[in-house]
Parts: structure tokens; C-alpha cells; sequence
């Protein structure tokens, strides 16, 4: 993209409204504005980070055997009467009614919806297991949002509902999401850990939420510092062994990690000393395993090898995507700007031409544009008619991860300069060396685009 003709509305002071580093950043970096109270127009910059979170999130979903689909944003009101949830869930849902008088709300969540669709279409147990997942728009009144995309009340969210014969494959669909999960967010360029949690008005015996740790987290969280080591890497999972995922769940949960709903004082006593740790943790996925609750009050049913109809067991599963984006900028910056994990920025490389116009200059950055592209990058051309500083901040403010800057006085040495964001390390090298530099570096960490 060359930046002379993209919309990316940059701010050079902090806004008054923002409280936090990242509701500041994501303004200042031109990635969204408000529309209304915790509701944000995502610009094309916030826009392209969020298909990068999703992208990798439907990955990491389709790898472990789980099938993407798309529910709408509104409901009945019926379905969830017939829950039960109606009435209960608060004032956090939205409810609205249409011209003939029906009562309709914006989904905060799917349960009921996934559970009319499955047990309208499913009717034995030859068709289970199922996980069905989709990545849509979500709507919780909050009676205060604040810290921008962090506690909005319109947000993107993955979630995903499994149906299964019984508990033993219910809870191996749990430990497979759990898994899943920590694939996901390493991938990211994020630590999250899981840590039990209070099941709200989901419901269910079994939940983790993964938080990442940040100063400004909306909980406060009780961990053994152990489980920040824990990682799992390159390993190949087999998301159909039982033993294979019980096994990562019990690594990932052994040690203490709670919120300050389960915390429990005498457990975390037996924690040694030097690895008992308090912080603040933003929340950042759910998953939960909630047994029959579903399928008792709305009579989600199959017939099992006797023909006898039996309750389906069940779980939901959710990771905010929209949430990430703050999670990761709480994460990754510095006094300069974002600095965005390979994996998640916007766009991999900048190319900043400090002469534009020039008869040195342009030829060599048009022939890195064309390069990175055909590498399979994503490059950020600066090609504006601007001062130098104007052109570094805004990289940096941005977090481009590796910056190539091509000025007059290093083509006369046939130099151009090289530039991690992440450790602010410089080498000057040849046009075609940076080039080569920049498709290694992602080639080798399986990035390219292709």
C-alpha cells in the first residue's frame, strides 16, 4: 500500500477520553473513532489488524476440527424465554422489538440460537461429535464503557458451541478448545494463561478464562509464576487423542492460576514463596463446559445406540477479537507507538523514501515495493511529501515491525538502512540485501503471505 493513497488519520496528541495505552494508540494511530458510547468505526488500519486476529483464529478453529458458520446479530426473544435467560441476563442485553410487535434482541451470546439449530437438523448419536463456530458481532449494554475496544459494548467475537453423547466426550471437547486456545494466542505473540474461573450467567461445572497480564487488567489474578514458562510450541497435537489433550490441559492447569472469583487463599498458601504472584489481567477467552443446562430446558435431544433419546451434552467457547487488538497493543508498545508481533501487524515491512520525488530515491523504493509484494509481504510505502520525522513517528506510532529508509546519502554507497521496530537495532546494507533480509526473516517464521 503506498501511503499517499491510504486513509490512516493519525493524531499527534493523546485524546483527552483515553484512559489507557491502548484505547490512546489505537486513536492516535488512525485505527478507529467512536460512533457512540463503546461503539467504534474500525478504519482501514484497525480493520486490517482485525482480519489478521480472525484469520488466525478460524486457522487455529478449522485445525482442531471445528466447523465455522455464520448466525445473525439478532434473536428471538422466544428462544430465550425457553432458556430461561430472558429475564435474567440484565439490562446488559439489548432488547428491541420489530413492526409486528415481536420481541427481538441483539445477541450478547448464542447458546440458544446454536441449540434450536442443532436439535432441528441433528437426531442421532451417529452424527456427534459436532463443534459449530462462528466470528460475529456481539452487543452488551455495559452501564460504563470505557478503555476503548476493551470494554465496549459493541465487540467481535469468536464463539463456538460443541455437542456430544456424554460427559467423557464433552470434557475432551473442553481440553481440545483449551488447546486450541493456547495455540492460538501463542501464535499471536501472546502470552495467555489459563486460569479457573467463575462460570456467570453461562452457566456450567467447568470454566477457564485466559488472561494476559497488564497493569491496567479489570481483574486481579492469583498465579503461580511456574505456568508464565509453559509453552506449546511447535509440537504437533492431535486434536482426536484424548490422552494428548488431557495431557496439555493438565500441564497448562496444574499449576495455580486464578481470578479473584475462585481464588482460593489455602491452595495458593501451598504455592513455594518466591513463585506466589499477584497482577491484573485482561481477559481475553472463555471456554466453558456446561453439561445438560441447555439441553434440560430447551430439549436438545438424540437417539443413542438403543434408540433411547438422551440429553446432548454441551459447551461454549469464546475468544474476543476485537479485545485482542487491546490486549496486544497493552502488551507491545513503548513511548513511541504500537509495536505490533510479525505475526499480527498490519503491514510487515515500511519502506520510508526520505527524498520523494527523487531521482535516486524513487527508482530504488519502487523496486522494494515490487519486491516485498512479490516475496509474498505486505509492505507500507511512505511515498507522502513529508519531513522525515513526520514519516519515523508515524511508522513508529503505527508498529511496523521492519522499516527499510532509502535516502540520497546512503545510495551513494549503495546503502540502504534496515530497522527492527521491536529493538530499534539498525544495519545499513544494499537495496537487494534488505530485500533478501526481509523475505528471510518472515520465510523463516512461516509469515509470507504468499
Amino acid at each position: 500500500m503506498r501511503l499517499s493513497r491510504y486513509f490512516m488519520p493519525t493524531l499527534k496528541e493523546n485524546p483527552a477520553e483515553a484512559e489507557i495505552v491502548s484505547h490512546r494508540l489505537m486513536l492516535r494511530a488512525g485505527m478507529i473513532r467512536q460512533s457512540a458510547s463503546g461503539i467504534y468505526s474500525w478504519l482501514p488500519l484497525g480493520f486490517k489488524i482485525l482480519r489478521r486476529l480472525e484469520d488466525i483464529v478460524h486457522e487455529e478453529q478449522m485445525r482442531a476440527g471445528h466447523i465455522p458458520m455464520l448466525m445473525p446479530t439478532v434473536q428471538s426473544a422466544d428462544l430465550w424465554r425457553e432458556s430461561g435467560r430472558y429475564d435474567a441476563y440484565g439490562e446488559e442485553m439489548l432488547r428491541i422489538t420489530d413492526r409486528g410487535g415481536r420481541d427481538l434482541l441483539y445477541g450478547p451470546t448464542n447458546e440458544e440460537l446454536i441449540s434450536d439449530i442443532f436439535r432441528n437438523s441433528v437426531k442421532s448419536y451417529k452424527e456427534l461429535p459436532k463443534t459449530l463456530y462462528h466470528i460475529q458481532w456481539k452487543f452488551r449494554d455495559e452501564v460504563r464503557p470505557r478503555f476503548g475496544v476493551m470494554r465496549g459494548r459493541e465487540f467481535f467475537m469468536k464463539d463456538g458451541y460443541n455437542f456430544d453423547i456424554d460427559q467423557p466426550s464433552a470434557l475432551h471437547a473442553y481440553n481440545r478448545h483449551l488447546v486450541s486456545y493456547l495455540r492460538t494466542y501463542e501464535r499471536m505473540g501472546l502470552k495467555a494463561i489459563p486460569m479457573k474461573a467463575d462460570t456467570g450467567p453461562i452457566g456450567g461445572d467447568y470454566s477457564h478464562e485466559f488472561l494476559v497480564l497488564a497493569k491496567t487488567g479489570e481483574s486481579e489474578v492469583f498465579y503461580d509464576s511456574a505456568v508464565t514458562d509453559l509453552s506449546l510450541g511447535d509440537r504437533a497435537i492431535d486434536y482426536d487423542d484424548y490422552a494428548q489433550c488431557q495431557g496439555v490441559f493438565n500441564e497448562f492447569t496444574t499449576p495455580y492460576a486464578r481470578t479473584d472469583e475462585t481464588h482460593d487463599a489455602d491452595l495458593f498458601a501451598q504455592v513455594p514463596a518466591d513463585r506466589q504472584k499477584t497482577a491484573r489481567g485482561i481477559e481475553v477467552g472463555q471456554i466453558f463446559y456446561f453439561g445438560t443446562k441447555y439441553a434440560d430446558s430447551m430439549n436438545v435431544t438424540v437417539d443413542d445406540r438403543d434408540g433411547k433419546k438422551v440429553k446432548v451434552h454441551m459447551g461454549s467457547h469464546g475468544i474476543g477479537v476485537s479485545r485482542l487488538i487491546g490486549a496486544l497493543i497493552e502488551a507491545n508498545h513503548d513511548d513511541n507507538g504500537i509495536i505490533w508481533p510479525e505475526s499480527v501487524a498490519p503491514f510487515r515491512v515500511g519502506i520510508v523514501n526520505l527524498k520523494q520525488g527523487g531521482e535516486a530515491t524513487d527508482p530504488v523504493c519502487e523496486m522494494l515495493y515490487k519486491g516485498l509484494q512479490l516475496c509474498g509481504l505486505d509492505p507500507l510505502y511512505d511515498d507522502r511529501d513529508e519531513r522525515a520525522g513526520t514519516k519515523f513517528n508515524d511508522m513508529d506510532l503505527i508498529g511496523v515491525p521492519w522499516r527499510i529508509t532509502v535516502g540520497p546519502r546512503g545510495l551513494k554507497n549503495d546503502m540502504v538502512e534496515l530497522t527492527c521496530r521491536a529493538t530499534g537495532e539498525s544495519e545499513e546494507m544494499s537495496p537487494e540485501a534488505a530485500l533478501d533480509r526481509c523475505g528471510q526473516i518472515f520465510t523463516d517464521k512461516g509469515l509470507l503471505l504468499g
